[in-house]
């Protein structure tokens, strides 16, 4: 047991180092980015803050890569130091010390998923908002709730508050819609209800409305028109409106389950979003995996030789693994795959191939 605790305590600390240099590592490249996408209107420290904002998604990203070079450099120290010799020698098996680094690895992946996800979700969320308001202003919004879809679009001319009971999946059919317009000022304007609202380049076109003026001092009931078809002037497009989504990842793990859900009854298609829940519930799984290529490759003693070409090999069977990984997640979100498929069947085939790696080095 002392034996397992420490092997965890040594590899969590390997961990724990190379995560520390990888998020100095980028957090200086995304702050240099920062600087070179805004002008000088916007502070340096707005740009730090932006910074900080966005380096968590970039460093849960890299996690993967974190664990096979952790597990890299951890066997090449434990083998140069000949501690895994005497490990054997004293009628432990190699299997047995990859069982306290193989259970970190999962706790550090549980922990990512329940603890680093959220976070990584709001501090993207935060900086996609902050990063559209030192663009233009942050005029333009979309809300996805059990209420319906909530929009918002803004110009020269004022806002335009858009609500819809649902959508079509391509976001360019709205049904049951009312549009609520402000002034520049702020004060409403006007109110339109419409049986079906439809996204063309620069308009909306609406079909069976109801409007109500909002700005004068008449009842307006008594001032409110009807007509078949109406233009409504429009600053959104089918992409911007799909852009202000987001990604699945600025999206809580503990609150996925219900947003998709909601995403299904306003219309949208929910799959990408059901793959990326799928796929964080097995990153624990994909970690362990990587841990295990990584001391497949690096736990035979120095003294053998060609260490350089296994570190080499180990890194390029990850970087491999990683990418089968993000290929399947492509192929289950455009349908091509089961989303349990795309999510389950890269982690489990990695974690295979690195148990048989290393029961063919340790026994032949």
């Amino acid at each position: 047991m002392i034996l397992h605790f420490y092997f965890a305590r040594r590899f969590l600390s390997v961990f724990l180092g190379m995560l520390a240099i990888f998020f100095l590592f980028v957090a200086l490249l995304d702050l240099v980015d920062q600087l070179r996408r805004f002008d000088s209107s916007v502070s340096f420290g707005q740009v730090l803050q932006l910074t900080l904002l966005n380096t968590p998604q970039s460093l849960y990203q890299m996690l993967p890569l974190v664990m096979i070079l952790a597990s890299i450099a951890l066997f090449l120290s434990l083998s140069r130091s000949s501690e895994l010799v005497v490990t054997r020698a004293s009628g432990r098996s190699g299997m047995a010390a990859l069982v306290a680094p193989s259970i970190m690895a999962g706790l550090i992946g549980a922990l990512a998923l329940g603890l680093g996800n959220p976070i990584v979700a709001a501090t993207s969320k935060r900086y996609s908002e902050l990063a559209e308001q030192y663009d233009n202003g942050g005029l333009n919004v979309l809300s996805i709730g059990s209420e319906g879809l909530w929009l918002r679009q803004g110009g020269d001319m004022g806002q335009t508050v858009i609500r819809a009971a649902r959508t079509n999946a391509q976001a360019t059919k709205l049904f049951d819609v009312s549009f609520v317009t402000y002034a520049p000022d702020g004060g409403p304007l006007r109110r339109i209800e419409a049986a079906e609202a439809s996204l063309e380049p620069g308009t909306w076109v609406l079909r069976d409305t109801k409007s109500w003026p909002l700005n004068s001092a008449l009842n307006p009931e008594s001032a409110s028109s009807r007509a078949d078809r109406l233009l409504l002037p429009s600053t959104l497009t089918q992409d911007n409106i799909r852009d202000r989504f987001g990604t699945p990842s600025s999206v809580s793990i503990w609150n996925l389950s219900s947003f998709i859900s909601d995403l299904e009854q306003a219309g949208f298609s929910a799959r990408r979003y059901q793959v990326w829940l799928q796929m964080e519930l097995a990153r624990p799984l994909f970690l362990v995996a990587l841990l295990l290529v990584g001391a497949g490759f690096t736990m035979r003693h120095s003294r053998l030789g060609r260490t350089g070409i296994s570190v080499l090999a180990a890194i390029l069977l990850g970087f491999g693994l990683y990418y089968i990984r993000n290929f399947a997640q492509i192929m289950g979100e455009n349908g091509q795959i089961s989303v349990y498929l795309a999510a389950w069947a890269p982690p489990v085939a990695a974690l295979l191939l690195a148990l048989g790696l290393i029961l063919h080095m340790e026994d032949g």
